[in-house]
């Protein structure tokens, strides 16, 4: 066996492996969000993950790797690779175009899941199947590649995002923000004069054990987006993300000791994936003290956009555009100033970022493509709530809010006794 070879199987199977954590990241996804939610919602956050994983692949598969990674159309869109056929020869990687069909389709989950927790506890479970095809299918991808794809506009331009701070979490956020808006807040969650009242989380232990599984797979998210075993900046990359994850949480558990004058639990939670986004796209380019920079400064803009969103009356239970949405953008410009020269030298020339001596032409395409990706997400969420409410209510009715989209969409609660669940199986037959 040659080297070559050699070189390749090793490849593979780190992609795989890391294709797996990032998958993994669903099960971090539903325990944290079924955490945050009251206990009559959290068998709908269950099913909404599996409608993530399970539409979400299929469409990725027939249309949204195509239109993601297919042969280039003036920079805007794919046109081959339909169900993994036609001309995929500008693919030129280490690995077969199935491995890398399987890292691929592990971010598009991903991406859908973001805007799973703003619409939690009153969207219409067939609506979120429509949205889901709409997100995976032809959102998500466009936006993708634009940015990673061979002739992509914006990669051409010389944006970065080496994981996803903005093709990933700012789209993300930006499309969780809107149809957060577009659905409405949930009953109770806003006073007659404004006033936000507080909707107390389900279950804080299981919120935070999702978010653990977060912070393992987001190892596989960012480590393996070098797509190769390898690479000699998988070190640098882990470290990186641990910092910035660290300084996340430990920021937002001294902000919000100084600020509620007690350290928030809900808070300092999303304070540390605040810090896994906001390192995402720099986590190869950043050094190891700016990554503890951009994680402070996640945790901290996370608790005010949290604050300001409220101060809006746009209800997001799990804070899904704070986190993702926020430290996306962050982590998107962020790269713009501290990209270090010795560290892109593996992707071009000229990616240094303002403090480096280079400019602020990298921190201007930063800007323009953060702009474009969430004016595009923001956009087309709408588009399409729109088209699918005028076929299927997008919100839930009100007697089915109240009593819980557990029992009102999918007919089972999500804890009961035997005896609980014969009483209630016979209503729902008289």
């Amino acid at each position: 066996m040659d080297i070559s070879t050699l070189a390749s199987g090793l490849d593979t199977i780190w992609v795989v492996l890391t294709a797996a954590m990032i998958l993994l990241m669903e099960g971090g996804f539903a325990l944290l969000e079924a955490g945050f939610v009251r206990q009559k919602n959290a068998v709908s956050i269950i099913m909404k993950v599996f409608v993530d994983i399970t539409f979400g692949a299929l469409v990725f598969y027939f249309i949204g790797f195509a239109f993601m990674y297919g042969k280039d159309f003036a920079g805007l869109i794919g046109t081959s690779g339909f169900m993994m056929g036609g001309d995929l020869t500008h693919i030129k990687l280490s690995i077969s175009n199935d491995t890398y069909w399987l890292f691929q389709c592990a971010f598009v989950i991903a991406v859908i899941s973001i805007v799973s927790g703003a619409v939690a506890e009153r969207i219409n479970f067939r609506a979120y199947i429509l949205y889901t095809i709409a997100m995976t299918g032809l959102i998500y991808p466009v936006a993708g590649h634009w940015v990673w794809s061979v002739g992509g506009w914006l990669g051409s331009l010389g944006m970065i995002d080496f994981a996803g701070s903005a093709v990933i979490h700012a789209l993300g956020g930006a499309s969780a923000l809107a149809a957060a808006i577009f659905i409405g807040p949930r009953i109770g969650k806003f006073s007659e004069n404004g006033t936000p009242n507080i909707v107390p989380p389900s279950n804080l232990p299981l919120a935070s054990v999702g978010a653990f599984i977060l912070w393992f797979g987001w190892f596989g998210f960012n480590s393996g987006s070098t797509l190769s075993a390898t690479n000699g900046s998988i070190g640098h990359i882990a470290v990186t993300t641990m910092l910035a994850a660290a300084s996340g949480g430990a920021s937002c558990i001294l902000f919000t000791m100084f600020r509620y004058r007690k350290a928030d639990p809900p808070m300092v939670i999303n304070g540390s994936l605040a810090g896994l986004v906001g390192i995402t796209a720099g986590c190869a380019f950043v050094s190891d003290i700016v990554a503890i920079v951009i994680g402070a400064i996640c945790g901290i803009a996370m608790v005010f956009a949290t604050e300001f969103l409220e101060s809006k009356r746009v209800d997001d239970p799990v804070g899904a555009f704070a986190v993702h949405g926020v430290s996306g953008s962050i982590g998107a410009l962020a790269l713009g100033l501290f990209a270090k020269p010795e560290l892109t030298e593996g992707i071009g020339q000229g990616y240094s970022g303002l403090f480096y001596g280079g400019g602020w032409s990298l921190l201007g395409v930063q800007a323009l493509g953060l702009i474009i990706v969430i004016v595009w997400g923001f956009g087309m969420t709408w588009i399409a709530f729109k088209l699918i409410n005028l076929f299927i209510p997008a919100r839930v009715s009100r007697d089915e809010e109240l009593v819980g989209l557990d029992v009102g969409t999918h007919g089972v609660p999500a804890y009961s006794q035997d005896d609980d669940f014969i009483e209630l199986t016979k209503l729902k037959k008289s």
